[in-house]
C-alpha cells in the first residue's frame, strides 16, 4: 500500500510542478495584465508555486516511501505531512468537481482514500504490537511479581510464594458517630 502511495505522490509532485511551471511560462509569453497585476510577478509566482508544491508532494511521497521501506507507521513530522496531504486532496477534490469534472474529483478521492488507508493500516499493525509488548513483561525489568517467567519446555513451574494478607483497616466511623451536615443558607 505504501509503495502505491509513494509512486502516486511522486507522480503528482512532477505533474503539479510541471503544470504550474507551464502556467508561469504561458503568462510570461502572453505579456498581458490581469486586473492590473504585473505579468512578470504573476509568472514568477506561478513558477515559485511550481517549486513549492512540487517539493511538498515529493516530500510527502518520500515519507510514504520510508513507510514502505521500513514497514512501520510514520511518526512525528512524517505523520503530519501525510495527514496534511490527505486534507489537501480532499480540498482539491471539492474544487476539481466544480472546475475540472468528475474524473479529476474521482482521482483526488482515490488518492485521499489511499493516504487514509496507509495511515490507518500501519497504525493498526503497530498498535497490536505495542499491546502485546505491554502484557508480556510489564516495564523495563521484564518480569514483575505479577508476571512470573514462563517455564522452559520439560520444567515444572515453580509454585508462587504465599503472601501474608494484611488486615483490612476500616476508617469509617459507625453510623451513630456521624454528624449531620451544617446548613449553609442563612
Amino acid at each position: 500500500m505504501a509503495w502505491i502511495v509513494a509512486v502516486v505522490l511522486f507522480g503528482e509532485a512532477f505533474g503539479i510542478a510541471a503544470l504550474n511551471w507551464f502556467m508561469g511560462v504561458v503568462v510570461d509569453r502572453q505579456d498581458m495584465s490581469l486586473a492590473g497585476l504585473d505579468p512578470d510577478r504573476m509568472s514568477m509566482s506561478a513558477k515559485a508555486g511550481a517549486v513549492v508544491f512540487g517539493l511538498y508532494f515529493a516530500l510527502c511521497g518520500l515519507v510514504a516511501l520510508l513507510v514502505a521501506v521500513r514497514d512501520r507507521q510514520p511518526a512525528g513530522l512524517g505523520r503530519v505531512l501525510l495527514i496534511s496531504v490527505a486534507v489537501v486532496h480532499a480540498l482539491l477534490g471539492a474544487v476539481a468537481w466544480g472546475l475540472v469534472g468528475w474524473r479529476a474529483f474521482l482521482f483526488m478521492v482515490v488518492v485521499l482514500a489511499l493516504v487514509v488507508l496507509l495511515l490507518m493500516t500501519y497504525d493498526r499493525v503497530d498498535g497490536a504490537g505495542d499491546a502485546g509488548a505491554e502484557t508480556d513483561g510489564g516495564g523495563a525489568g521484564g518480569s514483575g511479581p505479577e508476571h512470573a517467567p514462563e517455564p522452559e519446555l520439560g520444567q515444572e513451574p515453580e509454585p508462587e510464594p504465599e503472601r501474608e494478607q494484611e488486615p483490612v483497616k476500616n476508617d469509617t466511623p459507625p453510623a451513630e458517630q456521624l454528624t449531620p451536615p451544617a446548613s449553609t443558607t442563612p
